[in-house]
């Protein structure tokens, strides 16, 4: 080895060796930033399936991302017995009351001037405001009372698992913010610690290259820069767990290292944006369990109008233990059904303070072990990080290809 020959080819060409470290460390960052928009982008496929193209592999696996982010918040964080169980049925009412009477009276007239239209004109204005104030002063009980049976069942009117994963998949882009604003510490460190890594890792190149002159050196350390830093800043994020110290050294994975910060940001894009009053609402109303709400409505719509016919007996007695009477206690029981969207909205405020899903899910998520903690944002790597590795170590490669031309022409 001629140490003379190497010294003089340095001098000959420090302006190529200066700038090894520093294009290593480009290759790091730009690895990074590569790996982590391909994680989030495109939402949707693009190119020719299934040959050739390639969608975020968040959004690819929004299903199963979600699955795994909805068991951890169900099993772990929110037990919606306990959470609905909050709701105060009076407080409902209260809320409710406006809405409430209005729809009754709505319902109760437009019921009668279906089915019983010239009794209904016939009847003095007295009797028929009688008939309606009748109705009116149950409805605030009936209303309490089915609250108070759903809250107590809520599982059989709401499947929470099947409502949050149906919200996260439908908005894919829910998906990739609930992983990219909760991690935006560790997504910067990802794409930082690249330009370190791969400086290092440029100053051996720098010698490789003095020693051998080999051409096959550039393309194999711009692949192992890409390869390592991706590798290395993807475990950094996670461990060690548990805090661990060297002589006057102490270290842990960033995302552990934040618990706090992790759970507050967790809490409110949970509370803000899946688990909302809204969601809820939708879900009970239009999702696979919502035959059984309207069930229980539907009796109790006609519970009340059998408890109320005595009151009116000139007007029952044209109808009670006919068909008729039957259709009319249905039709009831749809309208007041058809007006339920409308009138719960008024009910979302107190809801969601009642509910207080944010606070509940950060209290909790301080309780849980490193490694339950971990699974909230570990499953968005895990099962596809080697693609995103492997993409590093390729655009790694033909950067490190590149420098040989310029190196050698």
């Amino acid at each position: 080895m001629d140490i003379s020959a190497i010294l003089e080819d340095i001098r000959e060409h420090w302006h190529v060796y200066a700038t090894m470290p520093f294009i290593a460390a480009l290759i790091g960052y730009i690895t990074k930033r590569v790996a982590i928009e391909m994680m989030f982008r495109p939402l949707e496929f693009v190119g020719i399936k299934p040959f050739l193209g390639w969608q975020g592999v968040i959004p690819a696996n929004s299903r199963r991302m979600a699955t795994t982010a909805v068991d951890l918040l169900t099993k772990n964080l929110v037990d919606p017995q306990e959470i609905f169980s909050r709701l105060d049925p009076e407080e409902m009412v209260k809320e409710l009351e406006e809405p409430l009477l209005k729809a009754v009276e709505d319902v109760t007239r437009e019921v009668m001037e279906q089915y019983q239209p010239r009794l209904w004109e016939l009847l003095p204005t007295r009797a028929q405001r009688m008939l309606v104030d009748q109705v009116r002063a149950q409805a605030p009980k009936v209303v309490a009372r089915l609250m108070r049976e759903v809250s107590t069942n809520i599982d059989e009117v709401l499947d929470v698992n099947e409502m949050l994963i149906n919200s996260m998949v439908r908005d894919k882009s829910l998906t990739c913010r609930l992983i990219k604003e909760v991690a935006t510490p560790e997504l910067r460190f990802i794409a930082r610690s690249g330009i370190w890594f791969g400086f290092v890792i440029g100053l051996i190149q720098f010698v490789a290259w003095a020693l051998t002159k080999q051409p096959l050196i550039m393309p194999i350390f711009g692949f192992v820069t890409g390869f390592v830093t991706d590798w290395l800043a993807l475990k950094m994020i996670f461990y060690p767990r548990e805090p661990r110290r060297f002589l006057f050294f102490s270290w842990q994975g960033m995302f552990q290292k934040r618990r706090q910060a992790v759970a507050k940001d967790y809490g409110a894009l949970i509370a803000d944006e899946v688990l909302t009053v809204r969601n809820v609402m939708e879900a009970v109303l239009t999702g696979p369990k919502s035959d059984k709400l309207f069930a229980m409505i539907t009796r109790e719509v006609q519970r009340t109008i059998d408890a109320q016919a005595s009151i009116a007996k000139p007007l029952v007695a044209l109808t009670v233990g006919g068909v008729q009477y039957q259709e009319m206690k249905r039709a009831a029981a749809e309208k007041a059904i058809a007006y339920l969207p409308e009138t719960v909205k008024h009910v979302e405020s107190y809801a969601t303070d009642a509910l207080d899903v944010r606070n509940t899910i950060v209290t909790k998520m301080q309780q849980l072990t490193p490694l339950e903690f971990e699974g909230i944002l570990r499953p968005a790597f895990q099962q596809d990080e080697w693609k995103l590795i492997a993409v590093g170590a390729v655009i790694g490669g033909l950067v490190g290809e590149l420098q040989v031309l310029l190196l050698l022409h």
